[in-house]
């Protein structure tokens, strides 16, 4: 499959991101445009899916945008990495649960480089270490054209997640790849992206 494959190395607003995406799920339910994977950061951002509640906002000054995403309130912010996808599942599986399990195998792969042992949680979609969740997935599907995608904490602050209960779980029990070996991460966008493209191919 031919899969535009974009880095942005700047932050990125979640409503230019959001602006991007849709347009791009436009065009490619008119063929007008290829398959999009997109690694990017945003600033902190605090963004609720369609299954959010209220109740789930600890802090009640922070600003919360909602979206068309599944799942509930998460956080975004510098140092966590996001992955954004595009997919038309037309062409490929029209498997949802398929997807799903691309992205968990995804994060489960990249987070072994650093010798971090994550599992997938068949009640809890997303991917956990000893516990703790390290990576979250949102999806959307419309007319069989999949986007949004994941997020993996990688060295982002993890008190930001305290003003929230984040996918409707414990606060605390959030963690990072820097809390796990005590060590900033770097240079690690092509060996996401490799691992990404290889699982995705196979949908």
């Amino acid at each position: 499959m031919n899969i535009q494959i974009k880095l942005s190395k700047r932050r990125i607003s979640y409503k230019i991101a959001m602006n991007y995406i849709n347009r791009r799920v436009r065009e490619i339910k008119e063929n007008k445009n290829r398959e999009l994977l997109w690694l990017l950061e945003h600033p902190t951002t605090y963004t609720a899916g369609i299954r959010f509640a209220q109740n789930e906002i600890i802090d009640k000054k922070i600003k919360i945008i909602k979206t068309n995403r599944g799942g509930k309130i998460t956080l975004h912010n510098p140092g966590q990495k996001i992955v954004y996808l595009v997919l038309n599942l037309n062409k490929r599986k029209k498997d949802i649960r398929k997807l799903i399990n691309s992205i968990e195998k995804s994060i489960i792969e990249f987070l072994k480089i650093y010798n971090i042992i994550a599992k997938r949680d068949n009640k809890n979609v997303g991917i956990w270490v000893k516990g703790k969740k390290i990576g979250a997935i949102g999806l959307r599907v419309s007319k069989w054209i999949a986007y949004h995608g994941c997020s993996i904490n990688i060295n982002n602050n993890l008190k930001q997640y305290l003003k929230i209960i984040p996918c409707g779980l414990d606060n605390k029990k959030v963690t990072s790849i820097y809390e796990q070996i005590n060590k900033t991460v770097k240079n690690y966008d092509k060996k996401l992206i490799d691992i990404f493209v290889k699982n995705i191919n196979n949908i």
